[in-house]
C-alpha cells in the first residue's frame, strides 16, 4: 500500500497522525499501559497470542518428525532433482531443520508464558 503523502501536493498541510485505534491493526495490537483495553482488543490479543503459540507449536512438531520420515526425500519435486535430494538427505541438513523446530516450540511456549494482561 502506497503512503498517501506521496499523493500529496507539496504545499499542502500534512494530514494529522492517527490514533492507536485508527490503524487497520489497530484491534490486534497490545493493549497500552496507559489506558484500559476494551474488551474486543483484549479477546483480540488473547485469540492471536493463542493463535501464535498454537501455530509454533504445531509448525515445531512438523520440523522435528517430518525430516527424519522417508517422504523428506522420496517425493516428487526431490525425484526430479537428484543433487537437491543428496542435499535434502544430508543428517545435517536433517538436523538444521529439527534444530529450528525446537526453537519454534520454544518461541511459541516462552510467548504463552509471558503472556500477561494488561493492567
Amino acid at each position: 500500500m502506497m503512503d498517501p503523502a506521496f499523493f500529496r501536493a507539496p504545499d499542502a498541510p500534512p494530514d494529522p497522525a492517527p490514533r492507536p485505534g485508527d490503524t487497520p491493526a489497530g484491534l490486534l495490537d497490545a493493549p497500552d499501559a496507559g489506558r484500559h483495553p476494551t474488551r474486543t482488543q483484549l479477546w483480540l490479543h488473547r485469540i492471536s497470542v493463542f493463535l501464535f503459540v498454537l501455530i509454533s507449536a504445531v509448525a515445531g512438531v512438523l520440523l522435528i518428525i517430518l525430516p527424519w520420515t522417508p517422504g523428506w526425500t522420496d517425493n516428487y519435486l526431490l525425484m526430479s532433482f537428484p543433487s537437491l535430494r543428496s542435499v535434502v538427505d544430508n543428517g545435517f541438513v536433517r538436523g538444521i531443520c529439527s534444530g529450528l523446530g525446537l526453537l519454534d516450540i520454544w518461541i511459541g511456549f516462552w510467548e504463552a508464558l509471558h503472556y500477561h494482561e494488561p493492567g
